[in-house]
C-alpha cells in the first residue's frame, strides 16, 4: 500500500532488523517497560516467520523505517473468522504529525477485509490521549475492563 504522501506500508524484510529494533526500543521506553532482548528476538523471528500468528507491518516514509505495527491473528469463540489483535503500535515521534498511525491502522482494516477476519481489536492506555484522538475516529471505545494475570 503506498500512500499518497509518500508512505509505504508493508512487510517486515531481515534487513529491517535494526530500524525495527530502534523502534521497539522507543515504543517500550514510552511505556516505561522492560522487554528482555530474548522477547525482543523472540517478536522479532515471529514476525519474520509467515506460519507464526504475529504479523508485523512497518511503515517507511521517505525511505526510513518510521513506524510499525505488530498484530496476532488468532481463532475466536464468536465467530468462525479469524480475528487480528493490534497489540502494538508505535511511530517515531520526529515523524509524526503526517498521517502514518492512520495509514498504519488503515492498512491492518484493508488486510482484514482482504482476508476474511472477523474483527480488529486493541487497546491502549486511558491517559494516552494522542493516540486515543486517532482511534476514536475508527470506532468508540467499549466499556470493557481488562484484568492481566503474569504467570511467567
Amino acid at each position: 500500500m503506498v500512500a499518497p504522501d509518500g508512505l509505504l506500508i508493508r512487510n517486515p524484510r531481515p534487513d529491517d532488523g535494526a530500524a525495527w529494533r530502534r523502534l521497539w526500543a522507543g515504543y517500550v521506553a514510552f511505556y516505561d517497560a522492560d522487554v528482555p532482548d530474548a522477547v525482543t528476538a523472540g517478536t522479532w523471528a515471529r514476525l519474520l516467520d509467515p506460519n507464526s500468528g504475529m504479523i508485523g507491518r512497518l511503515a517507511e516514509f521517505n525511505g526510513a523505517v518510521v513506524g510499525f505495527t505488530v498484530s496476532v491473528i488468532h481463532p475466536g469463540s464468536w465467530t468462525l473468522q479469524p480475528v487480528c489483535y493490534l497489540e502494538d503500535l508505535f511511530v517515531d515521534p520526529q515523524a509524526r504529525g503526517h498521517g502514518i498511525g492512520r495509514a498504519l491502522i488503515d492498512d491492518l482494516v484493508a488486510l482484514a477485509r482482504d482476508r476474511g477476519w472477523s474483527r480488529l481489536y486493541w487497546h491502549t492506555k486511558t491517559s494516552n490521549k494522542t493516540a486515543r484522538r486517532l482511534y476514536d475516529r475508527y470506532v468508540e471505545a467499549d466499556d470493557f475492563v481488562r484484568y492481566r494475570m503474569f504467570l511467567a
